[in-house]
């Protein structure tokens, strides 16, 4: 084997000679006394030549030395022995966890872990089973007793925030066991800052997207336009119930209160029902917030043509046209202006397919040339924004548009300009007990506000808390967000 200490001197060896060479070379070409400028190129090569040589056949010496294989051990590593209780097959810790995907049916679960699909039919003999495990939504979880004796022993699933399931496999049949679990309801103030955005900024608080939506589509809708007017250093506090079970935040309620600082302008919005009602948001003075009608029926749409008199596109007639045009897109969602009932739902003439809403006191709604109608029949009764029907282009139509009119007594009025009633507010026992609750639900806000922005500088992140005494609730359900 070639060391590093022979290359050395091969290496000396080769420049000795390389040496006897040049002087040889040079004795025989250089005449007595000087040399001439071909004597030094001759020189300056042999010496380059000399260098490269130098450099280059060493590495080649230690390039084609054969590898040193070094010496390997194996290290034997026992594997853990299996549970006492596994060996017996002992409930314990043979769980499998499986949170279900978006599309994911029991029977695929069921087939990924090896468990027959006879014993799938047994367990949805259960009607309640059945129901509760046949309409599985993303993400709900549900647990299989697995032992390593092999099938099912028992499967777990929640069939509310408070009750837990198990229903255990055995050789004749499948018994179901009911677990109460414990729940606590706590009624929390979440408050944070716009900052760059305003849904980013919730969610980071604890909102949920429904209590989002309430804010931005429901409570302030009138009086905030959030695409132009919130600014980063805007607040905002929402009092909501949480629902907790085992440290574990499991359900958001709807917003019982909710204020909105823009520009050091304060508004509140509160949640109330009056007798015989149904929830509605309400200003600190006690009146409600949604409007009787709203004035666009349809979301992002233009309008194309006014209420008056006008050349009719298609008959090519002057003649009045009573009512507003939007222009849309085919299958543009069509709200009810107002909380009514279903007059009229089917095709008329001209207006193609059409729907005609009664509001009571003698105000009609009517929404014409629509591509469908929404699940809507006569004599029901919608809640404003409803989605009654989808923008089209049937009847006597140019192109996809909604047809929108408003009557007061049969008689047509102009959509843009009728002055529509004022809601009716709350007053008597019921305003009482509405000031009650708006005062304790603002004392709460003022407290974590009080708490979170009173030393908070223009590049604090959104703040969340939560305030009140926590009530344990077993049983009783939040709703989702």
């Amino acid at each position: 084997m070639q060391t590093h200490g022979g290359g050395n001197s091969r290496k000396q060896l080769f420049r000795e000679r390389l040496g006897v060479l040049r002087d040889s070379a040079v004795k025989r070409h250089l005449p007595e006394g000087r040399w001439t400028r071909r004597h030094w190129i001759h020189a300056t090569l042999f010496t380059t030549i000399g260098v490269l040589m130098a450099t280059i056949v060493p590495g080649f010496s230690s390039a084609i030395q054969a590898p040193i294989s070094e010496p390997r051990n194996t290290l034997l590593l026992d594997l853990p022995e299996l549970s006492a209780e596994r060996q017996a097959g002992i409930a314990g810790d043979s769980w499998q966890v499986v949170r279900v995907k978006r599309g994911q049916t029991l029977g695929a679960i069921f087939e990924e872990l090896g468990i027959p699909a006879a014993t799938l039919h047994r367990i949805l003999d259960n009607a309640d089973a059945k129901k509760a495990l046949t309409r599985l939504k993303p993400g709900t979880e549900i647990a299989f007793d697995l032992p390593v004796t092999g099938g099912l022993r028992t499967l777990r699933y929640d069939r509310d925030p408070s009750h837990r399931v198990e229903l255990v496999v055995g050789e004749d049949k499948v018994t179901e066991r009911v677990i109460a679990r414990e729940t606590t309801t706590r009624t929390v103030v979440l408050s944070g800052k716009v900052g760059r955005s305003l849904n980013r900024s919730a969610r980071k608080a604890g909102l949920t997207s429904a209590n989002i939506n309430s804010m931005t589509d429901e409570i302030f809708k009138y009086d905030i336009d959030f695409n132009s007017d919130l600014g980063p250093e805007d607040r905002f506090s929402v009092v909501v119930e949480q629902t907790w079970r085992e440290g574990e935040l499991i359900s958001t309620g709807p917003v019982q209160a909710a204020t909105f600082t823009v520009d050091g302008k304060l508004h509140s919005g509160f949640r109330f029902t009056r007798p015989g009602g149904k929830p509605e948001y309400f200003t600190a003075a006690g009146r409600p917030l949604k409007k009787n009608f709203i004035r666009m029926p349809i979301a992002y749409a233009r309008m194309s043509s006014k209420f008056g008199a006008r050349r009719h596109p298609v008959l090519g007639t002057m003649r009045m046209h009573k009512g507003v045009d939007y222009a849309a897109s085919t299958g543009t969602p069509i709200m009810a202006a107002g909380d009514g009932r279903v007059q009229f739902a089917g095709w008329q003439g001209g207006y193609g397919r059409t729907v005609i809403l009664d509001h009571g006191r003698g105000h009609t709604t009517l929404y014409a040339h629509m591509s469908r109608l929404g699940k809507i029949k006569p004599g029901q009764r919608v809640a404003q924004g409803t989605v009654i029907g989808y923008v089209g282009t049937t009847g006597l139509s140019t192109g996809p548009h909604l047809h929108y009119e408003f009557r007061i007594n049969g008689v047509h009025r102009n959509p843009l300009s009728v002055t529509m009633p004022p809601p009716e507010p709350l007053s008597g026992a019921q305003l009482a007990a509405y000031r009650t609750y708006t005062a304790n639900a603002l004392a709460r806000i003022r407290t974590v506000e009080d708490i979170i922005y009173a030393d908070v500088g223009p590049a604090d992140e959104a703040k969340a808390t939560t305030v009140a005494a926590a009530k344990p609730a077993s049983g009783k359900k939040g709703g989702k967000g």
